[in-house]
């Protein structure tokens, strides 16, 4: 059953007509959406025009006071988890953990970029933004996977910005309308300290659709005063006392890098090694720091694996091991290693029957093959919902051969196999821009906060919505998706 959580009863159909054109024009103006309007808007002076565009709805998404507790109270947990993951990764890899869960995070990786990630230096470091993708289901909140390298922060930061000012400010948005801003602001002072220079906010070419954004990100923080620029890769320049970059006028030394960038993409990017000698010299912070074994979706897994979970219990308590466990959906890794005659698969189950071996999956009915089967990390298929397959949503044909190339894979791109969970359905107004008029969608969501973490301390400073057509079964930023910021429903 649709619940109408985000339309907007006190305006008429005219009135949120205009808004959502108000609200495309600003976007435009912003280069943050490719409008197909007969409206001319100024190209940007670097000649990269935005790319990307969506349905336009004239209100935010309406979250319940109980809902926003939830994301309120997800941020620190999820920092606890990673500085567990992070103590579980080191320990492995001194033999104080299981070997194998070493083994497994840096499964496919260049034994070049392995040994860089366990550098002294690096030990403790973690990722400073955290955004977990989460679907309200109709038994709760569910984690799809988590992102430490996200696009996003520029919309949500100017879609807040926005729907704030048409609303006079009374929209209570999550974080308010500067908080994305302010939030990336704090957290790249922290990982700055005392050091001097500029950020540069390095996008690379993989990443391009992404730069409009974090161009727009950057000149609101330098109207904040924080010397900060969105560059491309070429532009900076390696001295024998770090990184430079030439902005405003003059050359600056740069202190941080925030890195827009994947690593399965090193090879691609232009100056990546003398980035990662000027890091292992300290002569610059770069967050999200380069360790794979953090970005790893099998994480999921090893966190309901049975043989870690004292680990866990000691690391978390019992009560936020508890939550985890429940919405971080059942999680194993594709591994075609064969077991033995007496083993199963620690909690996967089929028809009510333990599994033992990965084949018997091909079987299954297309009602018990309510799973999907994703990349882990270090791939280029595993971002933008690229390599996804779901079960029940293909031929059972399809499905096998799915399955086989995912465990085929393992050597160099190691996949997993996840429960599938099934969004809830909203209702949500959004422009018809072909009829000028206001229509109304029923669809799934996939709520995006986005964590700064600042001296130690998790910050949520937004939540974007992203509403797919009720038909899509993976939830991502589409041209038939209707993408808004999150607040706190009204009383």
């Amino acid at each position: 059953m649709a619940q109408t959580e985000a339309s907007c009863p006190t305006l008429s159909s005219e009135a949120a007509r205009d808004r959502c054109t108000a609200i495309r024009t600003r976007l435009c103006h912003a280069n943050l959406f490719r409008s197909s309007s007969a409206v001319s808007f100024q190209q940007p002076s670097s000649g990269l025009g935005a790319t990307t565009s969506w349905r336009i709805s004239p209100c935010p998404f309406y979250l319940s006071s109980d809902q926003l507790q939830f994301f309120t109270d997800l941020g620190p947990q999820l920092l606890s988890f990673y500085r567990a993951l992070n103590r579980l990764y080191n320990e492995s890899v001194k033999g104080i953990q299981p070997a194998w869960v070493a083994g497994y995070l840096d499964q496919g990786k260049p034994e070049a970029l392995v040994q860089y990630s366990r550098m002294k230096r690096f030990r403790d470091v973690l990722p400073a933004v955290i955004r977990p993708d989460v679907i309200p289901t109709q038994d709760g909140m569910v984690i799809t996977e988590l992102d430490s390298v996200p696009g996003g922060i520029g919309l949500t930061a100017c879609l807040s910005h926005i729907y704030h000012d048409l609303d006079s400010g009374d929209s209570q948005l999550i974080g308010g309308r500067d908080g994305m801003v302010r939030g990336f602001g704090r957290m790249v002072r922290s990982v700055q300290g005392r050091r001097e220079g500029c950020i540069a906010i390095l996008v690379s070419e993989e990443s391009k659709d992404y730069r409009p954004e974090m161009s727009w990100l950057a000149a609101q923080l330098r109207e904040e005063g924080m010397p900060v620029w969105c560059v491309e890769p070429h532009e900076i320049r390696f001295t024998e006392e770090g990184l430079r970059l030439r902005a405003d006028g003059s050359e600056q030394a740069i202190a941080v890098i925030y890195r827009f960038y994947e690593l399965f993409d090193l090879l691609n990017i232009p100056k990546a090694e003398l980035v990662q000698y000027a890091a292992k010299k300290d002569w610059v912070s770069v967050t999200p720091p380069y360790k794979t074994a953090l970005e790893e979706k099998s994480a999921f897994a090893l966190l309901h694996h049975p043989m870690i979970r004292p680990f866990w219990e000691k690391q978390l308590g019992a009560d936020c091991l508890l939550h985890l466990s429940a919405i971080m959906p059942n999680t194993w890794l594709l591994d075609p290693t064969p077991l033995p005659p007496i083993a199963t698969i620690p909690g996967l189950r089929i028809g009510g029957r333990a599994v033992a071996n990965w084949s018997d999956l091909e079987t299954a009915t297309q009602k018990e093959r309510r799973f999907v089967i994703k990349p882990s990390g270090f791939s280029a298929l595993a971002w933008g919902s690229r390599g996804v397959s779901i079960g029940h949503d293909m031929p059972q044909q399809a499905w096998v051969e799915a399955l086989r190339n995912a465990l085929a894979s393992f050597p160099t791109t190691p996949y997993i196999l996840q429960e599938f969970h099934k969004g809830r359905l909203f209702e949500i107004d959004y422009l018809d821009e072909g009829r000028q008029t206001i229509v109304r969608m029923s669809g799934r969501a996939r709520l995006s906060p986005y964590y700064f973490v600042s001296d130690d301390k998790v910050e949520l400073t937004g939540i974007l919505a992203t509403i797919c057509p009720a038909d899509k079964k993976v939830l991502h930023g589409m041209k038939d998706a209707i993408m808004v910021p999150c607040a706190l429903r009204p009383n």
